[in-house]
């Protein structure tokens, strides 16, 4: 079994609600993936200043515009993982 940090297992269908893998089941972090993976379908529409790492700190490009439910060309995940 390979697992490695990459395309993330928060993301693949084989995890379950408390970090197993259903697939080699065994605990793994939600960073982690292996060759099994598969991405899980979902569509997230919450792309808005709330939801933007930069929302109320001195990256925020628009600073006197940002507001709930508004967005713009700058919006970062806060939840990130490199």
């Amino acid at each position: 079994m390979s697992i490695r940090i990459g395309n993330s297992c928060s993301n693949c269908e084989s995890l379950s609600s408390d970090n197993l893998c259903k697939i080699h089941s065994v605990t793994v972090s939600p960073s982690y993936t292996c060759n099994s993976f598969n991405m899980k379908e979902s569509i997230k529409n919450d792309l808005s200043c709330v939801t933007c790492v930069r929302y109320e700190a001195p990256t925020c490009e628009n600073p006197k515009k940002a507001a709930p439910k508004m967005s713009c060309s700058h919006w970062a995940p806060q939840n990130a993982v490199a």
